[in-house]
């Protein structure tokens, strides 16, 4: 019987160690730190050693916890509290391996049955990861309706930390599905509340900047976002880690070559394309391609390494298995390529497939496919029909919230209709 006890405790045990790790991303070695290795951790979680009282000192230190908080555990767990600890590692194993309906799902079903259990830091916890999955996923929409109930939680509003980082998701997902003014808004309330003492606080407001940057640089608000970017430049110490130093050359490189300052874009590009790492983090390398490759075509940067750059993305998204919209995307990539190059007939081939499509684009990216479908369509004689193109991007792009663009638009159609047919 006591052997029983005993497998049950440190199941339950390892359990709770084991979520709080990994919903602050820690590995291991990182829990661990100086005193403890990770096979000594491993253990831990895998009910093969008991904790000590210096071990649960360790552990509050690493995971910024009360060591009493960390003794409950070793408490014998419910049946409830087995089942959303089992199904809340389900959901973090499909984050890993990129099944994010997976993870929703089972994120869902943890924060249920955690609520029901008044747990609610679990819930919590559960609740924003399940965002997260269907940001990643593409439902905007879905992600939008469980943010807005995760803003509101009474554990939201009395924590600066996690109120950074619910507004972060909120304005990302807002970014994403191309309402500009909300993820402003948002970005703006996350980059307010500050960087905060630990590093994921930090994390969160670095990423809040860079959606931020990112919103701002889509509205057109370019001195705005490249403010944002200078202290986005001043972020970056010897100490930071190679994927997060890599992320803020590359959004400060985006707004560079917007801004038309072609050389310090190559150069924070350049940068960003030595720090960041396939093996880290395929689905962001295979973003960063496909930003890096659009800014260099908008500003008309025809070479080898902007195709290189494109046919990295294409290579990326196909292993990680893209989004219907991430498709179109790298698809317009290919057409504004053939553009450029003079190669009208393929540009215009693939534009009519995205166009076919559009409903699955965010309307400012929808916006631009449309911008440049007229402008191929005007090249080729075609006026008319550049003419109804050029009227859907400002449409979409009025929609958005991007008015610089709009305003290319319509002088195209000014353009249009004062020229004879």
């Amino acid at each position: 019987m006591r052997q029983a006890r005993s497998k049950r405790v440190g199941s339950s045990f390892g359990d709770r160690l084991k979520q709080e790790r990994l919903s602050r991303q820690l590995t291991q070695a990182e829990l661990g730190g100086e005193l403890y290795s990770a096979s000594y951790i491993s253990l831990l979680e895998n009910a093969h050693r008991e904790p000590t009282a210096d071990i649960i000192k360790q552990l509050a230190s690493q995971l910024q916890m009360a060591p009493s908080a960390i003794a409950e555990w070793v408490q014998a767990s419910s049946p409830a509290e087995s089942e959303y600890l089992r199904l809340s590692l389900c959901a973090r194993q499909c984050w890993d391996t990129r099944d994010y309906l997976g993870a929703a799902s089972n994120a869902k079903a943890a924060a249920d049955l955690a609520c029901a259990n008044q747990n609610p830091v679990i819930w919590w916890n559960m609740t924003f990861l399940s965002a997260n999955s269907l940001l990643r996923n593409g439902n905007h929409a879905q992600a939008i309706e469980v943010l807005i109930a995760l803003l509101k939680h009474p554990l939201t509003t009395a924590s600066d930390p996690l109120s950074l980082r619910a507004h972060q998701v909120m304005a990302a997902t807002m970014l994403a599905q191309g309402s500009l003014s909300e993820a402003i808004q948002h970005a703006t309330a996350a980059v307010e509340i500050g960087s905060g003492d630990s590093a994921e606080e930090f994390s969160a407001y670095l990423m809040a900047l860079q959606t931020l940057v990112g919103a701002l640089t889509e509205a057109g608000r370019l001195d705005e976002a490249w403010t944002h970017t200078l202290i986005l430049a001043d972020s970056v110490t010897d100490s930071t880690p190679d994927q997060m130093a890599g992320e803020i050359h590359w959004v400060i490189g985006n707004v560079a070559f917007i801004r038309q300052d072609i050389r310090v874009g190559l150069e924070h590009h350049a940068k960003a394309s030595r720090l960041l790492s396939p093996a880290a983090d395929l689905a962001r390398w295979a973003q960063f391609n496909k930003a890096t490759a659009w800014v260099r075509l908008m500003a008309g940067v025809v070479e080898p390494a902007t195709l290189q750059a494109i046919e990295r993305s294409e290579l990326a998204h196909s292993v990680v298995g893209a989004t219907a919209s991430e498709t179109l995307e790298v698809s317009l990539l290919r057409a504004r390529w053939h553009y450029l190059n003079g190669e009208l007939p393929r540009a215009l081939e693939l534009l009519a497939n995205i166009e076919a499509n559009k409903e699955q684009l965010a309307p400012h990216i929808a916006g631009d496919s449309a911008l440049l479908l007229g402008s191929a369509l005007k090249a080729a004689d075609s006026s008319a029909q550049a003419l109804e193109a050029f009227t859907n991007a400002r449409d979409r792009f009025v929609l958005a919230g991007a008015a610089d663009r709009a305003a290319v638009a319509q002088e195209n159609i000014t353009e249009l209709q004062g020229s004879p047919r």
